[in-house]
């Protein structure tokens, strides 16, 4: 075993996680005839014509849609926008970290690629990307056809949010950020679950957010991790997701591949579902994600597994074209508090982070890109929901480098 050092953290600044939540409701709304036209015009709009499809055992339908032919370039500043297939720099001491599967300890590493269910049934080819596509369900589960696939922000902003007042907000948090700074991307190894979700308008996370300006001067933020979010798939799978805004959630933004990012690699469809997971005592499966900023052409370019999948164009941003201000990493839920009573929403495994390997969920191996476009091992500051969900962080001079376990069971004995 590592020898750990183990420190508990319970304020820590935040300028992300007070913001979003997802604009969506738990009602089963008929549609009225108006309604329908614009839910159609939407689907058009998403939906674009595919050279193949692929049924994935999940249900979902992968349409495989020439890179050109991607929702990205609905977007108003990207018409005549000319793709980029690869960045035109790495960040220095880049390693390629495909998915790992750790059994016993932490030290005995062996490979297992976590893959995308849909993989089963096909792939796409060359010269197109694979986009899950969207159902009318998907989009009258919204409160509202235009919030579709998007965040805003539910209360009053400040510049600085105590993570364990937030429960106003009803999202709880237990994450690590970086002091500020400026930052040019970050590197971490996702442990990967399928945490249960009580209510259907909750949900259960793992990201790393990018973080440039605050909320007063419009914030901007590149997120990327898994999910389980039942109102926005239509199920309790655990799936990748990306997310951006360049205005604190107001207008700009969307989860997936509504429009924004450009996405070049043709394995991975955003929005799929992770296969298999982590189990509690057996196989412990994580991603790798590497985001940063090319220093020369100045987009956001984003790497899984060691694949390129592709960018978050620079024009998109006013504060993140040139530089983050900070970094975070954790988990987050949502709790509605049905009944009076604090949510059994689960955050990461289910279990608090003093469970440690095989039973409490991790984030390792965290990096940050310098304006050297190197590698660094940040300094971290941790802050969590008391009693609910926790977390705990400590540097390993071995293979996790900067790292910590997070989570917790929701409602229990101390937390009602």
């Amino acid at each position: 075993m590592v020898d750990v050092k183990l420190s508990f953290g319970f304020v820590v600044v935040l300028y992300v996680f007070t913001a979003a939540r997802l604009c969506y409701t738990d009602n089963n709304r008929s549609p009225s005839s108006h309604e329908n036209v614009e839910v159609q015009k939407l689907l058009n709009n998403l939906n674009k014509p595919a050279v193949k499809s692929i049924k994935s055992p999940d249900g979902d339908i992968i349409d495989c849609v020439k890179i050109s032919h991607q929702p990205a370039f609905d977007h108003p500043l990207l018409k005549n926008h000319t793709i980029k297939m690869r960045p035109s720099y790495h960040p220095n001491r880049i390693n390629v970290d495909g998915i790992k599967a750790m059994n016993g300890s932490t030290h005995g590493h062996a490979s297992s690629l976590v893959t995308q269910l849909w993989h089963l049934n096909g792939k796409c080819p060359e010269g197109t990307i694979p986009i899950r596509r969207t159902k009318k369900e998907d989009v009258l589960r919204a409160s509202s056809v235009s919030s579709y696939g998007k965040k805003t922000s539910s209360i009053a902003k400040s510049s600085f949010v105590d993570v364990e007042l937030d429960v106003r907000s009803r999202h709880e948090y237990a994450v690590a950020s970086t002091s500020k700074g400026q930052f040019y991307g970050t590197k971490a190894s996702l442990n990967v679950w399928n945490p249960y979700v009580q209510e259907s308008n909750e949900f259960s996370l793992a990201q790393t957010w990018v973080v440039g300006g605050t909320y007063d001067t419009g914030l901007n933020t590149i997120e990327a991790g898994w999910q389980v979010c039942q109102v926005l798939y239509g199920d309790t799978n655990t799936r990748f997701f990306i997310y951006w805004t360049s205005d604190a959630y107001q207008k700009t933004g969307c989860y997936n591949l509504c429009s924004g990012f450009i996405q070049t690699n043709n394995k991975y469809a955003i929005g799929g579902s992770l296969s298999p997971t982590s189990q509690t005592d057996g196989t412990q499966y994580e991603f790798t994600i590497l985001i940063w900023k090319d220093p020369r052409g100045g987009d956001w370019w984003m790497q899984l597994n060691g694949e390129l999948i592709g960018y978050w164009p620079s024009v998109l941003f006013t504060h993140l074209r040139r530089s983050a201000s900070e970094i975070q990493w954790g988990g987050e839920i949502v709790n509605r508090g049905t009944h009076g009573q604090h949510t059994t929403t689960q955050m990461g495994s289910g279990r608090f982070s003093g469970e440690w390997f095989g039973k409490a969920s991790y984030i390792r191996k965290i990096e940050t890109v310098d304006a050297h476009n190197t590698l660094r091992t940040p300094d971290i500051y941790t802050g969590h929901q008391q009693n609910c969900y926790d977390i705990l962080s400590d540097l390993d001079n071995g293979g996790w480098g900067r790292y910590f376990f997070f989570g917790g069971p929701g409602r229990n004995k101390d937390c009602q």
